[in-house]
């Protein structure tokens, strides 16, 4: 099947047809083909916009730079919350690949984007990036006032629910400067890791 035919596959109303045609073009990508499914990430036609999101994290980490490039600078906020997607879908479907710091660096400073849109994508990949994006979640969560940011930052940690993680979460349920609704969700989410992590734990022999 031709790239031009993938590309339109990318539109179609079967799910299956789409991540068939998405793992095609993924295992064929090159700039070219990158830049074109950059392109569409302004689409208005949801599906196809949605589908060249995946598509760009089913490739993988060589299309880092020009989503960073395009999340800090386009003025599209369409764009730079598809962005945010693309690099979080990097992280789930190339999880045994060290994700590069540029990308890490550049979801922190979109953190800070005005419009929630692209700030709660931006805390949701770092979530999903894991252990290397939690101090970037924690310089944010100690410096920003906006709540529903605080609380995107916290399912984050939540979502990546390592020792560490766990610890920010504890830090947050005892900080007395810190939002009361934030500081029951660290709560809320601190009580289901130590409810995992219990459940998890092998029984000692009696």
């Amino acid at each position: 099947m031709t790239t031009d035919s993938l590309f339109e596959q990318l539109k179609h109303p079967n799910p299956h047809m789409r991540s068939r045609a998405m793992w095609e073009l993924a295992d064929n990508a090159d700039e070219t083909m990158i830049s074109r499914l950059m392109a569409n990430l302004g689409e208005e036609d949801v599906v196809y916009r949605r589908a060249s999101v995946k598509t760009l994290g089913a490739i993988g980490i060589d299309t880092v730079s020009p989503l960073i490039e395009s999340l800090l600078n386009s003025d599209n906020v369409t764009v730079r919350g598809s962005c945010a997607k693309a690099l979080a879908q990097i992280a789930v479907n190339h999880p045994d690949t060290p994700f590069p710091p540029e990308g890490i660096a550049g979801l922190k400073t979109a953190l800070n984007d005005a419009n929630p849109v692209v700030n709660i994508a931006a805390a949701m990949a770092l979530g999903e990036i894991g252990s290397p994006a939690l101090e970037a979640l924690k310089d944010t969560l100690e410096t920003t006032d906006n709540v529903a940011l605080a609380v995107a930052i916290v399912n984050a940690l939540a979502a990546v629910g390592n020792d560490r993680a766990a610890e920010i979460l504890a830090t947050l349920t005892e900080g007395e400067s810190v939002d009361n609704y934030v500081r029951e969700m660290a709560t809320s989410a601190l009580s289901r890791l130590e409810l995992v992590s219990t459940y998890k734990r092998p029984k000692s022999n009696q």
